[in-house]
């Protein structure tokens, strides 16, 4: 077998301009100074709230690198793109912050509409949302400490009621459907929920998702504990592979309560367990059916090693490769290109209702050790390429 090559920039920068490449490699570098990535998204919010005419910037800058449009309708051009490089798009609506009825209502629908456009479209593989998108974070909070008044448990049977819906409308219409993973606090009752519909709608082919964040110190336990449990039982899981996307702010609780942390106490312990958990759900592929969600390139390089040891077929639909939007083109395009079940995680939404999501983007990019680099050397990389042709 042949290692594929996460360094071929040729492959991974096909789809983008000159132009393109160097606002990216712009953007990137803007990364590098603290302030901006601090104060930049707060100041943005603060801007378009007055009626400053910066919205075309925006759209124009770092919402074109991460977003794919404001609307499914805009995010066509970005998916055909990439379709056209064999990479599919998963469309993820993206807006946060706002925690009425009417606001999960209308989230509701908008999820329903993402459902739909992988049912008729081809380049959309697969749906996804989070929980906190469709009901209260402090219902789900209550509910996981078991706290819930006649009240609350009302709302609580709301979300799960919208949950079950988008689930059912998933399955109905074979679609598969990622159900994001969320801080430690909510997550068990999210895990019992998607868990009973992993069994009540996976019984011969995975639809249902669920995420592991493998930050987490207790997530190898709970995979192979499912395992055998579907196992027993006869149905199947799906189950999204992440690092993690909360530790500062789980590290920090943990401290503030008192109690001991949830999360690994170091990069290699995160790296460990990934990798253990990618080949545990590999070597139970009978049962289980796995969404790489990661920008490290080993752990990419590993899943590929297993698929070829084992005589697995590379565009096997058990599993798949899936990185951000605007991040990670070296190992998207380069997987793509060997052939391997790849997808682009497409956010979108109104500029001003993604900015939390565009500010986290920029902070990921920052704080994630070599992340930045990475990205602006194998631009770089390229750009020099092309002026020697």
């Amino acid at each position: 077998m042949t290692k594929v090559s996460f360094d071929n920039t040729e492959v991974a920068f096909k789809h983008k301009s000159d132009a393109e490449l160097k606002q990216a490699k712009w953007l990137f570098s803007l990364f590098n100074h603290n302030w901006i990535v601090k104060f930049g998204p707060g100041l943005t919010a603060f801007g378009l709230k007055i009626g400053l005419p910066i919205k075309p910037l925006v759209k124009k800058t770092i919402f074109h690198q991460f977003c794919g449009g404001e609307t499914i309708q805009e995010c066509s051009d970005s998916g055909d793109q990439l379709y056209q490089s064999g990479i599919g798009s998963i469309l993820d609506y993206s807006v946060e912050g706002v925690e009425d009825e009417a606001t999960f209502q209308h989230n509701l629908e908008e999820i329903k509409r993402t459902i739909i456009a992988a049912k008729v479209d081809v380049k959309f593989p697969f749906a996804v949302f989070k929980c906190t998108g469709i009901g209260r974070f402090d219902i789900l909070e209550k509910a996981s400490k078991g706290q819930l008044s006649a009240e609350d448990q009302s709302k609580f049977e709301r979300l799960k009621g919208r949950l079950s819906e988008l689930c059912q409308l998933a399955v109905d219409n074979k679609v598969r459907l990622l159900i994001d993973a969320e801080e430690t606090w909510i997550q068990n009752i999210i895990d019992e929920i998607v868990f009973e519909l992993m069994r009540k709608h996976n019984t011969t082919k995975v639809w249902i998702y669920n995420t592991l964040q493998m930050y987490r110190t207790d997530r190898l336990t709970y995979l192979e504990k499912t395992i055998a449990t579907a196992k027993a039982e006869g149905f199947q899981l799906g189950y999204k592979l992440v690092r993690g996307a909360y530790m500062e702010k789980e590290r920090e609780r943990a401290e503030e309560m008192g109690y001991r942390s949830p999360i690994q106490p170091d990069k290699e312990s995160t790296d460990r367990d990934f990798d253990a958990a990618l080949t545990m759900c590999f070597e139970n592929r009978d049962v289980v059916a796995t969404c790489l969600g990661t920008h490290n390139e080993a752990s990419s390089q590993l899943l590929s090693e297993l698929m070829a040891k084992e005589g697995v077929a590379l565009d096997d639909e058990r599993f798949w490769f899936a990185q951000l939007y605007g991040m990670s083109d070296n190992i998207s395009f380069n997987l793509a290109n060997a052939g391997y079940n790849v997808a682009k995680y497409l956010p979108y939404g109104p500029v001003k209702a993604v900015l939390p999501y565009l500010g986290r983007r920029a902070q990921e990019n920052s704080s994630v050790a070599g992340q930045v680099g990475r990205e602006m050397s194998l631009i770089v990389k390229e750009l020099e390429r092309r002026s020697r042709i």
